[in-house]
């Protein structure tokens, strides 16, 4: 994805030196993945440019009454932040690089980045902790671009299945990781999973719905049974109870039967695999009684 440039400037961009937090994404400075260390030190001299323009402002402002105090810090942010952008060291643009669910407001304010804010005093680790914070983040790197850069760069957790506990349906990442509820309909289609402690186990899930070949488009869902076993829920109603010990063997059975005596098509409530080597069928009241009525019929006295 092409990265977002948020300007909030047009000064031109000399080389920039840098103080990063996080694994510095290649996505950024092309091919090569770069690690940088955070206390790398800033341009030469603005330490003590800053302290003294410090020391000078707050003596100023130190006289004003705190009403006027207030109101300054409300249009102008803190004096380190106001003295250093005078200094040249606002924040003139953000790159913002991997992003998909997120959008770039949300990202700039969770970070704290905003037309008042300058690099001297924007501490990127703590950014970069209020992004991993974010359900949809996996992992973030922000890094200071001396003189009036930011980048961001983050790797998000992707929503890979449904997940319904306590009757509410939460969308959740390959992890197991909640990531937002469901409420954008192009997620109506994922894998759907039920069951406490169903997301911790997709995984197993995922791999039976990979080994039921033809038979995925008819499995609306996978429910967990006591933290031990999957039963799977079919669009025609019938139930498919899965052993606790490999399922998969059960799974390729079932596929099995299906193409040989469509068994699903069949007018059977319930299929248990749980005993090895078994089957049991559970028919409909109706097709228990006809088969019922169809036994043959022992002879009676004469």
């Amino acid at each position: 994805m092409r990265p977002l440039n948020a300007a909030f400037g047009t000064r031109p961009a000399p080389r920039p030196e840098f103080a990063c937090a996080g694994p510095f994404s290649a996505r950024a400075r092309g091919a090569r993945r770069w690690r940088l260390p955070l206390d790398r030190p800033a341009p030469r001299g603005l330490g003590l440019a800053l302290a003294m323009a410090l020391l000078i402002g707050a003596a100023a402002l130190g006289a004003a009454r705190g009403g006027q105090y207030q109101e300054f810090v409300s249009r102008e942010g803190s004096i380190g932040d106001f003295i250093a952008r005078a200094l040249g060291l606002g924040v003139d643009a953000v790159t913002i690089s991997g992003e998909a669910q997120l959008a770039a407001p949300e990202i700039l304010s969770v970070a704290g980045v905003g037309p008042k804010t300058s690099l001297p005093f924007f501490d990127a680790a703590q950014a970069r902790r209020k992004l991993e914070a974010l359900p949809l983040v996996k992992q973030a790197s922000v890094c200071n671009l001396y003189p009036h850069r930011i980048v961001i760069d983050i790797v998000e957790r992707t929503p890979v299945a449904l997940w319904q506990k306590d009757g509410e349906v939460r969308l959740i990442a390959s992890d197991g990781v909640v990531v937002g509820d469901l409420s954008d309909p192009r997620f109506a289609s994922l894998p759907f999973v039920v069951g406490e402690g169903a997301n911790e186990r997709l995984g197993e899930y995922l791999a039976l719905l990979d080994a039921s070949a033809e038979l995925r488009p008819k499995i609306t869902a996978g429910v967990l049974v006591g933290a031990r076993r999957w039963s799977l829920k079919m669009n025609s109603g019938v139930e498919v109870k899965l052993p606790e010990n490999d399922p998969l063997a059960a799974m390729a059975t079932l596929v099995a039967l299906q193409r040989q005596s469509r068994i699903l098509d069949r007018d059977v409530l319930s299929l248990d695999f749980r005993v090895p080597g078994k089957l049991f069928a559970r028919l409909a009241e109706d097709a228990a009684a006809a088969r019922f009525d169809a036994r043959p019929k022992k002879a009676g006295p004469t």
